[in-house]
C-alpha cells in the first residue's frame, strides 16, 4: 500500500524514482559553505540515463541557485561579522561591478563566498540571483558535457584502480 502511494505520488510529480531529488539537495547543500561538490552527482544520473540531461541540469542549477540564495541571506544578515574586512579588495571589487559578480558564483573556493559577501553589500537581490543561475547553469552543462566526452574504458579504469586502493 504504501509503495503504490509513494510510486503514485513520484510519477505525480514527474520525478523519476532515482536521481532528481538526490541532485537537488546535493546542489544545494553544496552552495552553501560546506565543501562538497554536485556535479559528480549530476554526472552519474546523466551517465546513467542520457534522456536526463536537460532535467538534470536544470535541478542543479535551482537547488544549487536557492543555496546561493541561502548564503545572500546569510550575508545580508552578517553585517556585524565581516564589519572588519570592508577594506578589502574584495568589498571594493563587488561594489564596483555589482551584481555581475554573481556571474562568477560558480567558481570553486570562491562562488559561494561571493554570493555571502553580496547579501553583506546589499546588491540588488533579483540581479543577482538571475546572474547566480546564469552561472551555475553554465557551469552544470560545461561539467556534464565535458565528463560525457571521456570514454567509458577510462570510467571503468578509474573505479577499478580506486577499488583497488580504497577497497
Amino acid at each position: 500500500m504504501i509503495e503504490s502511494a509513494v510510486l503514485w505520488l513520484l510519477k505525480f510529480l514527474a520525478v523519476p524514482t532515482v536521481g532528481l531529488t538526490s541532485v537537488f539537495l546535493i546542489a544545494f547543500v553544496s552552495a552553501t559553505l560546506l565543501p562538497l561538490g554536485s556535479e559528480p552527482a549530476v554526472f552519474a544520473v546523466v551517465k546513467a540515463n542520457p534522456a536526463m540531461f536537460w532535467p538534470t541540469v536544470l535541478v542543479a542549477t535551482l537547488g544549487n541557485t536557492l543555496g546561493g540564495i541561502v548564503d545572500y541571506w546569510i550575508g545580508y544578515r552578517a553585517k556585524v561579522a565581516f564589519a572588519k574586512e570592508r577594506s578589502s579588495r574584495w568589498f571594493h571589487w563587488l561594489k564596483r561591478y555589482g551584481a555581475k559578480t554573481m556571474l562568477l558564483s560558480w567558481v570553486p573556493g570562491i562562488g559561494d563566498p561571493l554570493c555571502t559577501l553580496a547579501g553583506w553589500l546589499h546588491l540588488p537581490f533579483w540581479p543577482s540571483v538571475i546572474y547566480m543561475a546564469i552561472g551555475k547553469f553554465g557551469r552544470y552543462v560545461f561539467m556534464t558535457v565535458t565528463l560525457l566526452y571521456i570514454p567509458n574504458g577510462w570510467w571503468k579504469w578509474l573505479g577499478e584502480t580506486t577499488g583497488r586502493i580504497f577497497g
